[in-house]
């Protein structure tokens, strides 16, 4: 197979996963990878999945290279100019589940763990991820809940701390302007001695999540081995759940969430729930504002809401007050 080198472009395409191929590449047609086609790039016995783009301009990518993206080089791991090669990508395994899905079918657990294994992969392209998201909405049950949930905590990293006892978390769902109550929650927690490695999200129906606004203050940005030791010495965090790798096919599935402007109840539980078990958090307590400008307009939507926290919660072995 012909082989490119690899080049590392400063290009941040947030959650997306992009491979850049010259049209004047002589290794490859670029006319066989229709642009944005999604594409199987290996190097080094490494293997990731990209969405690949077409570059005109010569200044950008030479002929011989495979551009990619600040994400798709982390995730492939190895250094510039290493030997790579490109191929069509099959369509991920687990779309078969997803169009399951739209039939209005209930998933099994292993089904959801097929569907999660791909997103965090970046196998998924934003369509097919849309359209899992919309047709979970309409059709997903508690136990299929519990199923996702269970699934996208399993993925990715799980921390676990040396304190013999609680470690304690507080979450509100968001979407009332100026509810900022875990900055001021969470150094009352720690100064108490309690742990509290509290991880939030950033914005998805809204101007900035709790992580945009403290980014402002401190570095959201935190590995798991980082957190660990803020957590060690003040006995209490307050990062970016993302970059600690909690939960990541949350974070893919929130970039698409995020420009259509929709939080999905069952969706929200998942993410929620999935990234406190992740962080090995034991206790939670969970904030749902309600009223005609909250993401709960009504006490009906809030009892159901509430319902089905505390079922995922009382099956993840979560000790949760709403």
């Amino acid at each position: 197979m012909p082989m490119l080198r690899v080049k590392k472009l400063g290009i941040d395409t947030s959650q997306e996963t992009v491979a850049f191929l010259s049209r004047r590449c002589m290794a490859y047609r670029a006319e066989e990878f229709l642009a944005l086609a999604r594409s199987e790039i290996t190097s080094g016995g490494r293997r990731i999945v990209a969405t690949l783009n077409v570059v005109d301009d010569p200044a950008l990518l030479g002929h011989d290279e495979l551009g990619l993206s600040l994400l798709a080089f982390r995730q492939l791991g190895v250094p510039e100019d290493s030997s790579a090669e490109i191929a069509q990508a099959a369509p991920p395994g687990s779309l078969d589940h997803v169009r399951a899905k739209i039939e209005g079918r209930e998933l099994s657990r292993e089904a959801y763990d097929a569907i999660v294994g791909d997103l965090a992969a970046h196998r998924y392209s934003k369509m097919e991820i849309a359209a899992f998201l919309i047709a979970s909405a309409r059709f997903t049950t508690a136990p299929e809940v519990l199923s996702l949930t269970q699934a996208m905590a399993s993925v990715g990293s799980r921390l676990t701390w040396n304190s013999g006892g609680m470690v304690v978390d507080k979450h509100c769902i968001g979407g009332i302007p100026g509810n900022r109550t875990s900055m001021i929650v969470v150094p009352i927690v720690a100064a108490h001695g309690l742990l509290i490695p509290k991880t939030s999200s950033r914005a998805i129906t809204s101007p900035a999540g709790t992580a945009d606004t403290m980014e402002v203050l401190a570095k959201v940005d935190l590995g798991p081995d980082e957190m660990r030791k803020v957590v060690a010495e003040e006995h209490g965090c307050l990062v970016w759940g993302g970059h600690a790798n909690l939960s990541p096919a949350d974070d893919v599935l929130i970039a698409v969430e995020r420009p259509l402007s929709i939080d999905m109840p069952e969706q929200m539980v998942a993410s929620i729930l999935s990234k406190k078990l992740a962080a090995g958090s034991t206790h939670l307590v969970l904030d749902l504002p309600v009223g005609p400008t909250a993401k709960l307009r009504d006490r009906l939507r809030f009892v159901t809401l509430r319902k089905l926290f505390e079922y995922i919660s009382d099956k993840l072995g979560l000790q949760t007050v709403v």
